[in-house]
């Protein structure tokens, strides 16, 4: 890598490939997503997340689409055209892209000119990434990150005991698949500034998502049997008490994680009633989980949130109140590194702190550009790439470009 901008041109929708992306947008990369010209029998244009949750500015670019696409530019093209499949092939080739990226179907790699062969033909630099349901293996398998929650186990392990299955609330495999795809672009730049090639990253959402089970899995042969290791709402299968708790205006969750630490809990009102020798060590809180988890349910649920938390904080015991997530944005250490974007019509919008500080992001002030609307860039792109104005006027008119 050089001191030049890096360039990433992405072929993207939904939310996977645009959350790894936006990662390069925080490290001050210049990031072009491709997206496809109006289609017959669909009422909207574009990536169809520019139209999920409430309209905030035109231009396709409703509340669920801006999170994830700040900071990026956007082009319109038609890729089942030969023209559209050319200028794609140009933006790679001629802004000299270090990474491509896209989680569309690889079924539909090679005749939307997307593959991995075509691209790195005349950019042979190019770092390809590619994120699908379940890699270059399934290339007519969709996935959808619930779709992957079920498949992978997620929603067996998620949930009240006797209740039924169910989603984690953040789509964590689609976030977890976009950090992997950013992981191994950044290690594969790295591998290219010694080799000076490229080279090709199957990025599969269901490996991705197996790969987090690494406290479940392994214990299937370690003598647990699958019913060990299901659904236990919010306590936590192997460390005792680690649970949620109601108190006198809310609830609290606190989590003693060795016996040292349960020693001094019941060393301090209001849990002394709990010293029992048979209590000190965490099998033999296990054997009577159920009562001890009743138990200290009638201890907290007689004081405030607040005398729970000073308690326990004098104990030295992690604890945290259930925060509503309408105050997250409150929080201290999230104030102090949310980022914020302005709309068109000058609002501010907080969005969440980026996963780590950037120099990037601390030069701006946290403030990153508000998303392209559609289509919004594809004029100025194709002068950049020297077509000239009689030439985009004819794209336009056979609708290869929008």
């Amino acid at each position: 890598m050089t001191d030049r901008r890096p360039v990433v041109v992405s072929v993207e929708q939904a939310l996977s490939m645009s959350y790894a992306t936006l990662r390069f947008v925080h490290l001050g990369w210049r990031v072009i997503r491709v997206e496809p010209t109006p289609q017959g029998g669909r009422a909207t244009p574009g990536d169809p997340n520019r139209h999920i949750g409430r309209p905030v500015a035109d231009g396709g670019r409703a509340s669920y689409f801006v999170g994830p696409n700040c900071g990026k530019e956007a082009i319109a093209l038609d890729l089942k055209a030969p023209e559209g499949r050319e200028i794609l092939a140009r933006l790679v080739r001629e802004l000299e892209a270090d990474v491509f990226c896209t989680n569309t179907l690889p079924v539909r790699h090679p005749a939307l000119g997307l593959d991995y062969a075509s691209l790195a033909a005349g950019r042979p630099e190019l770092v390809w990434c590619c994120i699908s349901a379940m890699g270059l293996a399934y290339p007519e398998v969709p996935g959808y990150d619930p779709v992957l929650q079920a498949l992978c186990g997620y929603m067996d392990l998620t949930g009240d005991p006797e209740g039924p299955p169910m989603q984690n609330g953040p789509p964590i495999i689609d976030l977890k698949a976009g950090d992997e795809a950013f992981a191994q672009v950044l290690l594969a730049l790295l591998e290219r500034a010694r080799t000076g090639r490229g080279r090709a990253i199957d990025v599969s959402m269901a490996q991705v998502a197996t790969s987090w089970l690494l406290t479940f899995l392994p214990m299937l042969d370690m003598g647990s049997e699958p019913a060990d290791l299901r659904r236990s709402g919010n306590e936590h299968r192997q460390f005792i008490p680690t649970n949620a708790y109601p108190t006198a205006d809310g609830f609290i969750y606190l989590a003693v994680g060795s016996d040292a630490q349960w020693a001094r809990l019941v060393a301090r009102d209001p849990f002394r009633a709990l010293g029992r020798p048979e209590l000190a060590t965490n099998e033999g809180r296990r054997a009577t989980k159920r009562e001890l988890h009743a138990s200290i349910g009638e201890i907290t649920r007689r004081h405030t949130t607040g005398a729970v938390a000073e308690a326990l904080a004098v104990a030295q015991i992690p604890h945290a109140p259930i925060t509503p997530i309408g105050d997250v944005l409150g929080l201290e250490f999230v104030r102090a590194a949310e980022l914020h974007t302005a709309a068109p019509d000058g609002r501010r919008i907080r969005l969440p702190p980026p996963a780590v500080t950037t120099p990037w992001l601390e030069a701006r002030g946290r403030e990153v550009p508000f998303p392209p609307a559609y289509g919004e860039h594809t004029e100025a792109l194709l002068a950049e790439l020297g077509l000239p104005e009689e030439e985009r006027r004819a794209l336009r008119a056979r609708g290869v470009v929008a």
